[in-house]
């Protein structure tokens, strides 16, 4: 099993950046698909992107698209989110996530789950 734990949230006004962070405990970090996914209030929780266990293949959700990047460092036992161009749509709970494979988004699938960092964008 692998154990999550996700840093960076905060307080961003309209425009800004944010670069959010996940820790894994495991050993085995590195034969893991990882991924991000959010939750807004009131809304499903939804994908954001994922990375293959290389790095070399990464998926994005449409409304993120040119403006996040998924990122990991397998040496360190972590994976990153950067947020560029934020805007009060991109308020949410975001989870970091081991997905079964990188390009699968159901959040039924979802093998492992972070406890979440909250991330406020003001308008």
């Amino acid at each position: 099993q692998v154990q999550l734990v996700e840093s960076g949230g905060g307080l961003v006004q309209t425009g800004g950046s944010l670069r959010l962070s996940c820790s894994a405990s495991g050993r085995t970090f590195s034969r893991y698909a990882m991924g991000w996914f959010r939750q807004a209030p009131g809304k499903e929780r939804e994908f954001v992107a994922t990375i293959s266990w290389s790095g070399g293949s990464t998926y994005y959700a449409d409304s993120v698209k040119g403006r996040f990047t998924i990122s990991r460092d397998n040496a360190k036992n972590t994976v990153s989110l950067q947020m560029n161009i934020l805007t009060p749509e991109d308020t949410a709970v975001y989870y970091c996530a081991a997905p079964p494979r990188p390009n699968t988004f159901d959040v039924g699938t979802i093998l492992y789950w972070g406890q979440g960092t909250q991330v406020t964008v003001s308008s």
